[in-house]
């Protein structure tokens, strides 16, 4: 299989702190994802718990196999759809950004904790990851994960195209005025490093934060195929990734890359 239909929630994803109204969000979204035909959903940044946690970020963080994972994997299971789901996760002593993706059957197919943290909100209450491409393959697509803040680094992205990832997943929390990111610097990730990117943004306002919406998936050739505008939405797209050798043919940025000049 080449072609793969992804559905992007665009929305605040219930209720910040309320696990039991985010974890609500998140089935209705699957349901009608699954209703739309598509077999993975992509939900916002710490789509568990909603971002502006405050102090309370510790409290709400859970281990990888914790009940709001579990309860998320049951999600997918019930609509027989992929989720990518974001969440504070406990390991040891850290706390890290992380997200998930869940097959259409429940099982945990990857986990990523975000790498490069932003602000001082998310420093004070976050440690950052030290893996930087995490991947499964979901119906014959190899997809890759991110957060937000990642994505803004070109080393991120094309440590995944060499990696060979083709549908790059980034649940997002960006904030007004930075409407620049998803516009022009999504789109020109995608290009550059000849890969689909789904890039699924909060929207609204939590606490001190106004999030931008601008939901979209960008296509290797520069285009978007599906974009949102500022509310709430619930994006659906086709990611066909039998174009890309054409595309990488008629592009090749990978294929020219002389890695040798590029040492610091």
């Amino acid at each position: 299989m080449t072609s793969l239909r992804v559905a992007l929630l665009q929305g605040p994803a219930g209720t910040p702190g309320s696990g039991r109204d985010c974890l609500a969000a998140l089935d209705d979204a699957a349901r009608r994802a699954a209703a739309a035909g598509a077999r993975l959903l992509v939900t916002p940044e710490l789509s568990l718990t909603g971002y502006a946690l405050g102090d309370g970020v510790a409290a709400a963080a859970e281990a990888a196999d914790g009940p709001s994972p579990r309860a998320a994997a049951r999600i997918a299971s019930r609509h027989g759809v992929a989720v990518v789901y974001g969440y504070p996760e406990r390991h040891g002593e850290a706390v890290h950004n992380s997200a998930a993706l869940v097959g259409p059957d429940g099982k945990t197919l990857a986990g990523y904790r975000k790498t490069h943290l932003y602000g001082g909100y998310e420093r004070a209450h976050y440690t950052p990851g030290d893996q930087l491409v995490a991947q499964a393959d979901l119906e014959g697509v190899r997809v890759g994960l991110l957060v937000c803040y990642d994505v803004e680094f070109p080393e991120t992205v094309r440590a995944h195209a060499l990696a060979g990832t083709e549908l790059l997943v980034v649940p997002t929390a960006l904030m007004r005025p930075y409407d620049i990111v998803a516009e022009t610097l999504v789109p020109a990730r995608a290009w550059e490093n000849q890969l689909y990117i789904a890039y699924a943004n909060r929207t609204g306002r939590e606490g001190e934060f106004d999030f931008a919406g601008l939901s979209r998936l960008a296509a290797p050739d520069g285009s978007v195929p599906a974009r949102a505008g500022r509310g709430e939405e619930l994006l659906v797209a086709e990611v066909d990734t039998g174009r890309l050798p054409a595309s990488r043919e008629q592009n090749p940025y990978l294929t020219d890359r002389r890695p040798g000049l590029y040492t610091a």
